[in-house]
């Protein structure tokens, strides 16, 4: 079984080394996908020891991922692990993503915050935008999982090829509906993810007016185009 590790990174210098050394123990081969940083990102990474992609502009997470993803297709691995830079992550969890994948046959597992008491950090704003799209992924894949929006994730490769997402903007939702939909096994396992302790989180007053239009965007993505 081989297994690669996708870190998506975005101006994570502090934080990504470390990240790559915990990963590169836990699986055979840790790709950083650069995306745009202006930090010196991907120096760092490279010397820890990973394999790094650069984007030239910065895309977001859906699109740093995506590119992973394609390599991962590309290199033949059969599991791809997809863990943040930012060290909120914590990279001795893999083995327990990647055992459930294996022991119970799964296409998805989603290390899932909403198990354990991790979200209680969360704003109200935060909580709120994560329970609206679980919801709304639940009633519409037919599934019953906690926390759709994490980004630490385990992923069969092969059914990465028929979930791939397009939209850079909350890939998590439409991959995680599409799998759903499309009859794929996705189980959750509980991690303790902590609130970034530098940085800034995506979540926002603005972004959470944003929901409705973002979320018709999914929709149509994954329930009319496909």
């Amino acid at each position: 079984m081989r297994t690669v590790a996708v870190v998506p990174a975005y101006d994570e210098a502090s934080t990504v080394g470390a990240v790559v050394d915990g990963a590169a123990a836990e699986v055979d081969r840790v790709v950083v996908v650069d995306d745009g940083s202006t930090d010196g990102t991907a120096a760092v990474a490279r010397d820890h020891g990973a394999t790094v992609v650069e984007h030239v502009l910065n895309t977001g997470v859906g699109g740093a991922v995506r590119t992973g993803y394609r390599y991962a297709i590309r290199e033949g691995f059969d599991y791809v692990v997809q863990i943040d830079a930012d060290g909120q992550h914590d990279p001795a969890q893999i083995p327990r993503l990647l055992e459930t994948a294996v022991a119970d046959d799964c296409d998805v597992v989603i290390g899932s915050r909403y198990l354990n008491e991790s979200h209680e950090e969360y704003s109200q704003v935060r909580d709120a935008g994560i329970r609206f799209f679980t919801a709304v992924v639940n009633r519409l894949g037919g599934v019953d999982i906690t926390d759709v929006t994490s980004g630490f994730r385990v992923y069969r490769t092969a059914a990465l090829e028929s979930i791939l997402h397009h939209s850079d903007k909350h890939w998590a939702v439409e991959q995680t509906l599409e799998a759903a939909r499309s009859g794929h096994r996705i189980e959750e396992v509980s991690v303790a993810i902590p609130t970034r302790q530098e940085g800034d989180s995506q979540f926002s007053v603005d972004t959470f007016a944003l929901y409705p239009a973002r979320m018709a965007d999914v929709l149509l993505r994954v329930l009319i185009f496909r």
